[in-house]
């Protein structure tokens, strides 16, 4: 049972979404992980394009000056580990989005370019290898795309023993030296010279940890403040979570002071979860991006309300979305109750959505209404109105509109 547990354990600790059905959350862990998968991949491109011109420029000049024979043996280990990266990179970029779910996969990337990086240190020399400054590029890496601090750390540590290794190694005779031209190669025999020449490395990969961890902390900062100062999401192009929670509590006030109706719909996206582990995540940013236009164009048009510019339209959530519609007067020549024109608002919109097609996927949305004071006289009162709603919507099946007053009425007819 324990050895099940600690099993169990490890499993979700070693992918980024484990629960069978994700929430939102694991949703949005999971495409920041592929993305950061994909960053490493891009930033090795660029790695190796430098390596490759470096070599072809270094490669002619250094035949220049030694024997071809000698040429041949010194440049054999570092091209043959260049189109090693450039293979198992090409693999990498061809399968990331299938693998994203794992959730050491970047530091797994990382740890083996310092590996490569480790042996190309020492069949160039040791001690006098110009490959050491490579540690450097792969820990700033590291720094700016791993989550976690203690990840760039364990590079730095990584590094610093690796590179340690191939210098005691050769210091004390354990694997031959490899002699380069253009320097003196007695000197890896020397102790001082090696042990200065290593804490100097040392002291250079923990300096890029510290910076880049820094400058990391640094931006994101920034971009928290960023984000709280916003108050569009990105990928449907509503209003978001902080702004809808804003406005709903002026309006309410606003309402409950001028005697006005508040009305509240709701909306929610049905199977979104399953659609998102079909067809991907990029399919399901498409599908909330059409259904952000489809709400948006709802909440505007003139022929639904006359006082449309009012309404406001937001993603509250994942993939829920809502729309506030203020001042409605009790009195004073409405054309209707003020519940009839949110639900025709709402089966607009869910008639929309159903005719609606992205790539050739159709979807359905479960909506629910609520409105104040009726169904709520405070924000958190009338939020869960609408939700109960919304749940009793998707609860019979999706593609409807249920609203809170309905349920109310249910709930009490069971009740009796």
């Amino acid at each position: 049972m324990r050895q099940s547990r600690l099993a169990k354990a490890f499993a979700r600790t070693a992918v980024v979404s484990w629960r069978e059905h994700p929430t939102q959350y694991d949703i949005e862990a999971l495409r920041a992980n592929i993305e950061r998968v994909g960053l490493v991949i891009r930033v090795r491109w660029a790695i190796v394009a430098a390596l490759s011109v470096f070599s072809v420029f270094a490669a002619f000049v250094y035949a220049q000056d030694v024997p071809f024979r000698e040429f041949v043996q010194n440049m054999t280990i570092p091209a043959f580990a260049l189109v090693f990266v450039m293979s198992y990179n090409t693999f990498y970029q061809m399968t990331y989005r299938k693998v994203g779910n794992v959730a050491f996969l970047n530091q797994a990337q990382l740890i083996f370019d310092i590996i490569v990086t480790t042996v190309l240190v020492y069949y160039s020399g040791g001690v006098y290898s110009w490959f050491s400054a490579m540690y450097l590029l792969f820990i700033l890496e590291g720094a700016f795309i791993l989550p976690k601090k203690w990840h760039v750390w364990m590079l730095v540590i990584l590094s610093a023993v690796l590179y340690g290794l191939v210098l005691g190694a050769e210091y004390l005779g354990w694997i031959p030296h490899v002699d380069m031209p253009f320097v003196t190669n007695h000197l890896h025999d020397n102790a001082t010279y090696v042990l200065v020449r290593y804490l100097w490395k040392v002291t250079m990969y923990g300096g890029a940890g510290t910076i880049g961890i820094l400058m990391m902390q640094r931006i994101h900062l920034r971009e928290k403040e960023l984000r709280g100062s916003s108050f569009i999401d990105e990928t449907t192009g509503l209003f978001n979570r902080p702004y809808f929670n804003s406005v709903l509590s002026v309006e309410l006030e606003r309402s409950r002071r001028g005697g006005r109706d508040l009305a509240l719909l709701m909306a929610d996206v049905d199977q979104f979860a399953e659609l998102n582990r079909v067809f991907g995540l990029d399919v399901g940013d498409e599908v909330l991006a059409a259904l952000g236009e489809t709400l948006k164009g709802v909440s505007c048009d003139e022929t639904l309300d006359e006082a449309c510019e009012l309404h406001v339209a937001c993603r509250v959530g994942g993939e829920e979305m809502a729309i506030i519609i203020p001042h409605y007067g009790r009195h004073e020549g409405d054309v209707g109750p003020v519940s009839e024109r949110v639900i025709g608002m709402a089966e607009a919109f869910r008639a929309r959505v159903e005719a609606l097609r992205v790539r050739g996927l159709s979807v359905t949305v479960s909506v629910g209404v609520a409105v104040f004071p009726g169904d709520g006289d405070t924000i958190d009162a009338l939020v869960d109105a609408a939700d109960r709603a919304l749940y009793e919507a998707s609860q019979a099946g999706g593609n409807r509109v249920v609203c809170a007053s309905d349920v109310v009425t249910a709930d009490t007819d069971d009740a009796q």
